[in-house]
């Protein structure tokens, strides 16, 4: 995921608001569009900059998705909807508030598979919001025990892939 600043971020920015921590403010000068996520969070994980950090960001809308990349992640979502999942793109605070709570299980579901999950701990470590962690349980249920399938996507707030 590539993102690159809004007015309102700059704006920020320049007032050195206190929305934006230290950290957040290093991360936000490496944003310009074209570099993915994961070398700004590689470029800035000795100052502690964490998935948590990017997201509080975009949700003050102080970094959004280019718009071409937004409408093309967006058509996916439409095509391939998971079933009975909230609608968390019409509530931006739901869906952050999932994605908040299911990262940190998905995280110790994949680490705890050891290296027959390390790639699935990179992309888990890579998803930058709710929709990229749902489409990730289906990989993550073909690895991991049901019992933490199950943990997953009730913190999800899905039901578990058959």
């Amino acid at each position: 995921m590539r993102y690159q600043k809004t007015e309102a971020g700059q704006q920020a920015f320049k007032q050195r608001t206190p929305l934006m921590s230290a950290r957040q403010r290093a991360a936000f000068l490496l944003f310009d569009g074209q570099r993915p996520l994961e070398v700004v969070l590689s470029s800035t994980a000795g100052l502690g900059v964490t998935p948590a950090d990017i997201l509080d960001l975009v949700e003050k809308e102080f970094l959004q998705a280019p718009v071409a990349q937004a409408g093309a992640s967006a058509a996916p979502a439409t095509e391939n909807p998971t079933p009975s999942a909230p609608t968390p793109a019409n509530d931006k605070h739901r869906a952050a508030e999932l994605y908040q709570r299911a990262y940190p299980v998905a995280t110790r579901i994949t680490a705890d598979l050891g290296l027959r999950g390390f790639r699935l701990n990179l992309a888990v470590e890579a998803a930058s919001g709710y929709h990229e962690l749902v489409a990730l349980l289906p990989a993550i249920a073909k690895s991991a025990p049901a019992e933490a399938v199950r943990e997953l996507a009730k913190a999800l707030g899905v039901p578990p892939p058959p």
